[in-house]
């Protein structure tokens, strides 16, 4: 996944990089695709049988040249370290050119909330900021929500980031109303799309009156 996103941008930017020979000069590639930390840990914890569980975390930082990294946490079965760095380099791209002064970030761990009783989820939540914290904060990472990680996961891992930081501060986004998150969080990821076109429209001289759109891939949308 992470190559053939990488083989992507390469190729749509090709034309211009190679009309800037300063750009392969102080190696703008090669600082690019890689990313600037991955972090891999193990989180242990206890099912409501009382077994111990284990899965793997992770948080993949790419280049915060214009501000700190930025991007979701995702759970699911499917995670691992491949995918988690193409999503984090494509993360650096939607934030720069959407005008973000942030670098990219992604994180998450093959655990899976389905099927898992409440108090299941907050342990693992718990467990897995236990290990993150040290490598987030307002100026530095500041994760999200993703696939498998709503308000409430949000919320129980800002819980325990405010407890071993002892700060309440804006680290997290995507928190619940009641834990001081945006008020319309859920509506605004459909509005930008919907901005997003009417935009394109008037740039291109288009009227979308009467087109007919076909949406793939539309996440929170």
């Amino acid at each position: 996944e992470f190559l053939q996103a990488v083989k992507e941008v390469l190729l749509s930017v090709e034309e211009v990089y190679n009309q800037h020979p300063e750009f392969e000069k102080n190696g703008i590639i090669e600082r690019i695709v890689e990313p600037d930390r991955v972090f891999t840990f193990r989180v242990p914890w206890v099912d409501d049988q009382g077994k111990v569980q284990v899965n793997i975390g992770y948080r993949v930082q790419f280049n915060n040249a214009i501000g700190p990294y930025k991007g979701g946490i995702r759970f699911h079965p499917s995670v691992n370290l491949s995918i988690l760095k193409f999503l984090g380099f494509e993360q650096m791209f939607k934030n720069a050119l959407t005008t973000l002064p942030m670098g990219g970030g992604k994180g998450g761990a093959d655990f899976s909330p389905k099927g898992k009783s409440e108090a299941e989820i907050m342990r693992f939540c718990q467990s897995f900021m236990t290990e993150l914290w040290r490598n987030i904060g307002p100026d530095t990472d500041i994760p999200a929500g993703d696939i498998g990680v709503g308000g409430r996961e949000v919320g129980y891992m800002f819980g325990m980031y405010k407890k071993l930081a002892r700060e309440h501060t804006g680290t997290l986004t995507g928190k619940g109303f009641e834990f001081g998150g945006s008020r319309l969080r859920p509506e605004s990821t459909g509005f930008g799309a919907v901005y997003f076109v009417q935009n394109m429209c008037k740039q291109n001289g288009v009227d979308y009156k009467g087109k007919t759109l076909a949406i793939s891939g539309f996440g929170n949308v």
